[in-house]
């Protein structure tokens, strides 16, 4: 027998918890479980208030979905429950900028299927091949100037500004031929897109929409600029290929390659980035399983895997009740708010042995740290697996002694599970 759900706050166990506190996601990560634990367990639909953001209408709250089999049954039927009205923000944005901001992310289909086909097929074999040994040439390049950094000074350096932070920038940037000179303000503006009003990346809350617009002008001014430039001087890269993409007659417009540059930026830059400095804080915390994946190459597929599944890089994906709609017995009417803690599905008991345990080796190992199945599935998880497996096996390589010296400081974000600085030391350098 299925029941209407009426919408009521968390269990009383949490204490007053509210996912919608930035606050809250600037904890430890066991703290964190331990909430998500609880919501699974006693109230796997929990009702929140939406958080108040300056010029944003207040909507009428979300429901936080924390159970695997729940989040899988949402993402496979993106006809009831949609995309389009928004999947990066829990706040309603107007149209044109949730597409703007979200872009394949933030469309249903049939334009999702549509736009999706046409970025597919700039993706040609020898860009792809292109990609395989350039991640290699950066990984080599960012850890031998890291270990460079160290030795010019007292043998520290940060995981996050010398090693997670250049890989995957470097890599998006060479894929899409952005000069070199534009490279530090397109990390400086993706930083701000992704600072979930962050207090040390956005001048205050008041000013957060007017930040996070401002950021993606600038981005998109870089690409419509790229995109003119490459019509007339076609080049080797990923840009010029989008330009002339043409699927059933209709190519990308600029503005539509613009937002696929920061979609780039927040799926193959940002969560590629934070798995790596995550992952490096995770194997500094388990260090009998770094000294297991480092002496076996063979382990880097499950170790991969293990690594996005412990970080769950972005947190949550929204989606919305097209019409009236069941999960597990339960009714929702249309319109109503969903929020897919893939955090939360990773530590799914019911589909993985012992969740909070670290094992490089698990497998099989079906977490959705790229999204679950259905069409929304990381179109770039191909290139984001292999970045984070070149990225640790030239650490292992060439810096062996890195050592983990202090608590990280952790992003004040609810979407991405990311870390802003971890210091670090090459312990050959003392």
């Amino acid at each position: 027998m299925s029941s209407t759900v009426v919408p009521s706050g968390p269990p009383s166990g949490l204490g007053g918890i509210d996912l919608s506190d930035r606050a809250f996601w600037a904890r430890p990560p066991e703290e964190k479980h331990a909430v998500l634990d609880l919501l699974r367990a006693e109230a796997p639909f929990a009702f929140f208030a939406e958080p108040v953001i300056p010029y944003l209408p207040v909507g009428p709250g979300y429901h936080a979905v924390t159970r695997y089999a729940d989040v899988e049954a949402i993402s496979c039927r993106p006809d009831l429950f949609s995309s389009a009205a928004g999947a990066v923000s829990i706040q309603d944005m107007p149209p044109d900028l949730n597409e703007f901001y979200g872009s394949l992310i933030s469309m249903d289909d049939p334009r999702h299927a549509k736009i999706r086909r046409i970025v597919a097929k700039a993706f040609t074999p020898r860009i792809l091949q292109g990609l395989v040994g350039s991640v290699q040439a950066v990984a080599g390049d960012v850890v031998a100037r890291a270990r460079r950094t160290a030795e010019a000074g007292n043998g520290a350096i940060d995981v996050v500004a010398d090693l997670a932070a250049p890989i995957p920038l470097r890599v998006v940037c060479d894929l899409m031929g952005v000069p070199d000179g534009d490279r530090a303000m397109v990390l400086q503006q993706s930083n701000v897109i992704l600072s979930g009003g962050d207090p040390e990346l956005v001048e205050s809350e008041e000013h957060a929409v007017a930040a996070f617009l401002a950021a993606g002008e600038l981005l998109a001014g870089l690409m419509t600029r790229m995109a003119v430039e490459r019509r007339s001087r076609p080049a080797d890269d990923l840009t010029t290929a989008l330009v002339h993409a043409e699927v059933d007659g209709e190519r990308l417009t600029d503005q539509e390659i613009g937002s696929f540059f920061i979609l780039l930026l927040v799926a193959g830059n940002e969560t590629t980035r934070n798995a790596i400095s995550q992952g490096v804080l995770a194997l500094s915390e388990h260090p009998d399983q770094r000294d297991r994946w480092a002496a076996d190459p063979g382990l880097d597929r499950t170790a991969v895997e293990e690594i996005v599944r412990w970080t769950s890089p972005i947190t949550w994906m929204r989606r919305t009740a097209t019409r009236e709609v069941e999960l597990s017995g339960e009714r929702f009417p249309a319109g109503t708010k969903f929020l897919l803690f893939y955090a939360a599905a990773n530590r799914d008991p019911a589909v993985f042995d012992d969740p909070h345990r670290l094992d490089l080796g698990r497998d099989p190992n079906p977490h959705v740290g790229f999204g679950s199945k259905g069409p929304h599935f990381c179109l770039g998880a191909h290139l984001a697996r292999r970045e984070v497996a070149v990225a640790f096996r030239a650490v292992f390589d060439h810096l062996p002694d890195l050592e983990v010296t202090g608590p990280p400081a952790r992003l004040q974000s609810s979407f991405v599970n990311g870390l802003k600085r971890l210091p670090a030391r090459l312990a050959a350098t003392r």
